[in-house]
């Protein structure tokens, strides 16, 4: 089961009523925070999760609506008594930047470890999660970002029957170990069928439609999109400023065949996204307005 919760949904700037973007992430006892704007902590607490099982944040970008919350968060998490080392991911420049914003938050119980994005697009294995993170179109460097959970293949008593296989190494081979024995291999693959389908999420904020948001959103079980403008006449703001529409953001998540589109970074001007829903789902019909909180449990599908 992969829990998410969509801390906040402002771009810009906090308001009253909504944070700023942020999307946190947790599985097997491991969480991914993405972007950290001012007040970002606080939308962690009102969820009610913690802050010390995070051990992966990956920003999008270097604007203060994505990063101004880190000294603090930081701190939090060393308060928390965390000790383990923090992965951070971002483009390049991250350590830098990481690193001034530290000067009030200098002493911390925990390593930071930097990895930065220098390519179109990388993947990253870690804690159980896959990271892919793709360049996106805005007006500085940005990435979006792919978590899938994969799923192997069943097991099958059957073929390691057929193999003469010791029942001893079933059940390391069923975690993935390979054994060797007296000069005889045994994979996992040997027992193991197809991979089975996991779970994917895709998570881009701050750009225009783009061919590598189609390409790694594709067929994700959940699409958390910006959409900085409900408004269709605001269409040529959108492209001055490398933001995207509703209505972009639906004809992505059709064009990507994803399960599920919740918009978010909306304009501090958009009070009220839920007015343009009836566009939006005429072009794809599964889609929701984010809102501070919301949150959804994705499970494996059934075999």
């Amino acid at each position: 089961m992969l829990e998410l919760c969509l801390l906040g949904t402002g771009g810009m700037l906090p308001l009253p009523y909504r944070a700023l973007t942020s999307l946190m992430v947790r599985y097997n006892g491991s969480s991914i925070l993405i972007d950290c704007g001012e007040g970002t902590q606080n939308q962690i607490r009102l969820q009610g999760w913690s802050f010390k099982p995070i051990d992966v944040i990956c920003i999008t970008h270097f604007h203060a609506d994505h990063i101004s919350g880190l000294p603090g968060m930081l701190l939090t998490m060393g308060n928390a008594e965390r000790t383990e080392p923090l992965t951070m991911i971002g483009p390049k420049g991250l350590e830098r930047v990481v690193k001034a914003l530290r000067v009030i938050a200098p002493e911390l119980p925990f390593e930071i470890r930097f990895i930065e994005i220098t390519k179109p697009q990388e993947v990253l294995e870690l804690n159980g999660y896959r990271i892919t993170a793709f360049r996106v179109n805005h007006n500085v460097i940005c990435y979006g970002y792919t978590i899938e959970i994969l799923r192997q293949g069943k097991f099958s008593p059957e073929r390691a029957k057929e193999q003469a296989i010791p029942l001893k190494y079933w059940n390391p081979l069923q975690k993935g170990q390979t054994i060797e024995v007296d000069g005889v291999v045994y994979t996992p693959n040997m027992v193991l069928g197809p991979d089975r389908k996991g779970i994917k999420v895709t998570y881009t904020t701050d750009t225009r439609p783009t061919e590598s948001i189609l390409r790694n959103a594709a067929e994700s079980d959940l699409f958390i999109c910006e959409g900085m403008y409900g408004e269709e006449d605001k269409i040529e703001k959108a492209k001055g400023y490398k933001h995207m529409t509703f209505r972009e953001a639906a004809a992505l998540a059709r064009g990507a065949n994803v399960k599920e589109l919740w918009l978010t970074h909306y304009s501090p001007s958009l009070i009220h996204p839920e007015e343009y829903m009836d566009m939006v789902r005429g072009i794809f019909p599964n889609a929701w307005p984010g809102k501070d909180g919301k949150s959804v449990e994705l499970n494996f599908e059934e075999d």
